[in-house]
């Protein structure tokens, strides 16, 4: 109409444009990703995501315990899993996904990952500690992979977990490599190169230590399977 100010689709806060129609144009609110960021810019932009849409949950990624104190101490209620922080209530649930970890020193990616899935409006169960030098544990896991939607696997060293897990199941993987390993590893490399050259149908693989991106894809994976005619703006 004539007269009225356009909605420009952000909120201009001086040190970030705010992207506050990502969730009408892809389904999914924006997400902060808190590395570089003041835990006051932090509590900022989450406030403006709330206001925006405040039905789904805010979410932030690779926040340090400042920041994780800042969104606390403004939002009492908020989820912290390891880095990642939820501030508002989980969507329904559509489809499931599950996360691998090839050991514990994964878990931090593994857990972004798959609180990742969460937020953005799919189940997940975890596996926990099944990397291939010892691969009786993934073995019995391979029921709850195949019961599964899509599956996150994340491994670091040479990053050997994801075809093992391609070849034992027709579920769709995505593989997350981890810069944990010695020197040769080179910061996550070896395992990136490793996954990318995997000989095992159907593994598909995110960037190094991911799990946020590797998370977006298989929740929207899973949700497209189960989407039940839902609408843009809400999970699918």
């Amino acid at each position: 109409m004539d007269g009225e100010e356009r909605d420009p689709g952000y909120v201009d806060l001086g040190f970030a444009r705010v992207d506050t129609d990502r969730l009408s144009r892809t389904g999914d609110p924006e997400v902060v990703y808190a590395a570089g960021k003041t835990p006051e810019e932090v509590v900022a932009i989450v406030g403006t995501l709330r206001a925006a849409a405040p039905h789904r949950p805010a979410l932030v990624t690779r926040a340090d315990p400042a920041t994780v104190a800042a969104v606390r101490s403004r939002w009492p209620d908020a989820r912290v899993e390891a880095t990642t922080v939820v501030v508002g209530d989980l969507p329904p649930a559509r489809g499931l996904v599950a996360v691998v970890s090839a050991g514990t020193s994964d878990a931090a990616v593994a857990t972004e990952a798959a609180t990742t899935v969460r937020v953005f409006g799919a189940d997940v169960v975890r596996v926990v500690d099944v990397g291939v030098a010892g691969l009786h544990r993934v073995l019995d896991a391979r029921p709850v992979l195949q019961d599964a939607d899509i599956v996150v696997v994340v491994a670091g060293m040479e990053g050997a977990l994801p075809s093992v897990i391609g070849g034992l199941v027709g579920t769709p993987v995505v593989a997350v490599p981890t810069s944990v390993g010695y020197g040769a590893s080179f910061g996550g490399l070896s395992a990136l190169l490793g996954m990318l050259n995997s000989c095992a149908a159907g593994v598909v693989v995110c960037n190094i230590d991911n799990g946020f991106g590797a998370g977006v894809f298989a929740a929207r994976v899973a949700r497209s399977i189960h989407a039940g005619g839902s609408g843009v703006g809400e999970p699918r």
